[in-house]
């Protein structure tokens, strides 16, 4: 009896493994976080809260995730690690309890034409297994049904060398599924020959109409007029045949000009390599406009858009070929999967139902496994990620959330809220970072930070449970029952948009008049056709500013002074104040630091250990040459002024010697969208996703446009600046503009003048004009789902 009574003590007593049980952190310093010192709790869902800026990024994806990751890398032989990103340690004195991280970020996803749902998600793999096994007609293994494989056939002698060295003749075939004719794109360019020259003149009377070539001094048209191929006197439209195939589609070949060897080539090749091989967002905004007006898009005639070949068009299983079963809505799809029985590929068809269902059950059954991945919205994209953890039989892992609620209608936030409590039943910790008060009061535990941003934030204001936060005196807090009221009275429209017969992807047929000169919210469920019909009808012309979630394009010597053009002025406020240049007070130009190149740190890369940055012994970080930083304006060099703040450089420019109204201007701006805490020389790369956004909304606010079109600005914004952002909403709209805003935050819903409301479901179950009207009538009607939640959210 007493040694059974013994063994039941040892049993019951704490395992010494069951004692780690938090993740802790102390002292880290990534960015703008203050020596932070935090313990969290493992196997819960933990929500990290705080301003925009406030430091949660970095305290939970470059401290936490980023080490998880690393220290994982470092289990890998040295020969693996050569082949894999290198990640330096982050500024922490302490980080204990770590298990391995899972990032699920808002990162879109590859925008290569080739890269669809289909293939960002492995279901592509299993359906081309799917038809090679099932197809009728058999036309060859999975390849043959992936356009991302051309069909190849050589023959030939090749040498064995074994023993006696012998030739033996082979032949190698591969099939593929890609059509030959768009390359797999589902897509052809069309150059509009009347965008690059005027055909009634001759290259002597300057008959080229593409943007810096210029008859009299270029060399690119000199080449052409001097060539001996065609006649420089001659108008274009005289060409004999032989003249205009050699202008436009002739051969690289060497040619004198003037006594100098240069390359001749046709006209047609020439724009490609010089303008299309190009990244377009990184084209001067004229050059962009020309590449817009010369080069068309066109679905590819041979293949209708599927991007396969005929052959691979043509084997079926039933009636559906392999593009029928992409260019069908996932729910759809996974109808006709539930309907196939064969035992020789039950496996596979478990395994294809269960990814299929994952993604209706995440709320994405209205995609196409055809759709481009570049065109999925941050929202859509990181769910797309989710996917393949949902099935996961992984436990005691930490996935890790970047705002998973965005793009999502509240409707469907209920749903996410599920799947982020089924990840962390399962024994997982859930990490996430989000503003919306719906996910937050689920959290088993809430770390908020603050109190500010950027230099004013990076501190832990609460730590506790959400019962603990919404007593607290921090601004999250204070802010999470935040509820905005229906307007007394709207403003009347100053005119109309039309739009007729919109029938962009899922739109049926839309007819909707969008009233001008008020704020107009666009809302309805995700996938519902809300992009789909502002994008797709309202038309980019000159009086049209359009906002979207497009990600900035910037390398880390990129900042908010570059990005938004205040450089400019502050530079040649310098130069005229000091007799000098301009180019010397860039640190990309001129006045950079020989040693580090202005990038203000020295690169070390240590091949497959983390490379490693170290302050630039020789300007001390600052980027500048001695010599420039003896220049002063106000009192200042140009390292003080690029290391202030929007809010300090706005007070700098406004008076005395450093008055400088273009730089004040944009400064103003950025104040406006609620950046007034960025540094002015922060690297792009540093920057938050709604921080991005807004500093595009800033650059924008410049535009001469009568009409801004606004794509979600609520995203990535904590309930104290929403506020904020419908007070810029009210100004511009008070500014005479009108302005259209996609969105599903309630409370922007109830501070327009305006609702138009699609749906009632998504893909072809939306589409469709449920409502439109004002807030009020929306909440009175409750015919909807966005007006039952917008009715829940005032409290009506």
């Amino acid at each position: 009896m007493s040694s059974a009574r013994r063994t039941d003590r040892q049993v019951t007593a704490p395992h010494v493994a069951d004692s780690h049980d938090l993740i802790r952190v102390h002292g880290a310093r990534e960015n703008n976080l203050k020596d932070v010192s935090i313990e969290i709790p493992k196997r819960r869902l933990t929500v990290f809260t705080g301003v925009s800026g406030s430091g949660k990024s970095s305290l939970v994806f470059n401290t936490i995730a980023a080490e998880s990751q690393r220290l994982i890398n470092e289990t890998y032989s040295a020969f693996v690690q050569g082949f894999m990103p290198t990640l330096a340690r982050p500024e922490v004195d302490v980080l204990d309890g770590l298990t391995t991280a899972i990032i699920v970020d808002q990162q879109r996803m590859g925008a290569d034409p080739r890269s669809t749902v289909g293939t960002a998600t492995d279901v592509n793999a299993m359906l081309r297994i799917l038809f090679s096994r099932l197809g009728d007609p058999h036309i060859g293994p999975p390849s043959a049904y992936s356009f991302n494989t051309a069909s190849v056939r050589a023959s030939g002698a090749i040498t064995v060398e074994r023993g006696n060295k012998k030739a033996v003749k082979a032949t190698y075939e591969r099939t593929g599924g890609m059509c030959t004719h768009c390359e797999g794109r589902g897509k052809v360019s069309d150059i509009d020959l009347s965008q690059l020259y005027d055909d009634s003149k001759s290259l002597a009377e300057g008959a080229f109409t593409i943007p810096g070539w210029k008859s009299d001094s270029q060399w690119t048209v000199q080449v052409y007029a001097q060539s001996g191929f065609v006649d420089p006197d001659k108008p274009i439209r005289e060409y004999t045949e032989k003249e205009l195939r050699d202008f436009l589609y002739g051969e690289p070949v060497k040619v004198k000009v003037s006594g100098v060897n240069l390359t001749y080539e046709g006209l047609i090749p020439k724009i490609q390599k010089s303008f299309l091989s190009k990244d377009k967002e990184a084209m001067q905004p004229h050059i962009r406009a020309f590449v817009e007006r010369a080069v068309t898009f066109t679905t590819c005639p041979e293949c209708d858009g599927t991007r396969l070949s005929e052959g691979a068009r043509s084997s079926r299983i039933g009636k559906i070929s392999i593009a029928d079963a992409c260019a069908m809505e996932i729910r759809d799809l996974a109808e006709w999967v539930r309907g196939l029985d064969d035992p020789s590929v039950a496996p596979l068809l478990t395994a294809l139902r269960d990814t299929l269902d994952s993604f209706v059950e995440i709320g994405l059954g209205y995609l196409s496994l055809d759709r481009p991945a570049g065109t999925l919205s941050g929202g859509e994209a990181q769910r797309v990620k989710m996917i393949r953890h949902l099935g996961s039989s992984l436990t005691d892992t930490t996935y890790v959330f970047d705002e998973p609620t965005i793009g999502l209608h509240p409707h469907d936030i209920q749903r996410m809220n599920d799947l982020l409590l089924r990840l962390r039943d399962k024994g997982n910790t859930v990490l996430v970072v989000e503003h919306k008060p719906e996910t937050i009061a689920i959290a088993d535990h809430v770390v908020d930070l603050g109190p500010g941003a950027g230099t004013a934030g990076g501190t832990v204001c609460f730590e506790g449970t959400v019962e603990g936060l919404r007593a607290g005196d921090t601004v999250t807090g204070r802010h999470l029952d935040d509820r905005s009221s229906l307007k007394e009275t709207v403003r009347e429209p100053t005119g109309t948009l039309e739009i007729r017969g919109a029938t962009t992807h899922n739109l049926q047929d839309v007819d909707v008049d969008v009233p001008l000169g008020v704020l107009c919210v666009v809302t309805g469920v995700a996938g519902s056709g809300k992009s789909s019909l502002i994008h797709g009808s309202v038309p980019a012309g000159a009086d049209v500013v359009s906002v979207d979630q497009s990600p900035i394009k910037g390398s880390r010597r990129s900042n908010p002074a570059t990005y938004t053009g205040l450089l400019d002025p502050i530079r040649k406020a310098f130069a005229k104040a000091n007799g000098v240049k301009p180019a010397l007070f860039s640190a990309n130009s001129e006045g950079a630091c020989p040693t580090c190149n202005g990038a203000g740190v020295i690169y070390t890369d240590l091949a497959m250990m983390a490379g490693v940055a170290t302050p630039c012994e020789d300007c001390e970080g600052k980027r500048f040459q001695p010599s420039v930083l003896e220049y002063r304006l106000g009192g200042r060099d140009i390292s003080e002024v690029l290391a202030m703040s929007v809010a300090q450089a706005e007070e700098f420019f406004a008076t005395g010697e450093a008055r400088t109204p273009a730089a004040h201007k944009i400064l103003d701006r950025l104040a406006d969208v609620g950046l007034g805490y960025l540094t002015l020389g922060q690297p792009l790369t540093t920057l938050s996703g709604g921080e991005r956004q807004r500093l595009k909304l800033a650059t924008h606010m410049g535009d001469k446009g009568g009409v801004y079109v606004l794509d979600e600005p609520t995203t990535g914004l904590h309930l104290a600046d929403v506020e904020q952002l419908l007070g810029l909403l009210d100004r511009l709209v008070d500014a005479g503009k009108s302005v259209i805003v996609i969105e599903h935050h309630q409370a922007v819903m109830a501070h327009a003048d305006w609702i138009i409301d699609l749906g009632p479901g998504a893909g072809h179950d939306g589409g469709r004009i449920v409502f439109e009207g004002t807030p009020a009538d929306l909440v009175a009607d409750r015919s909807t789902l966005t007006g039952e939640h917008l009715a829940a959210y005032v409290g009506a």
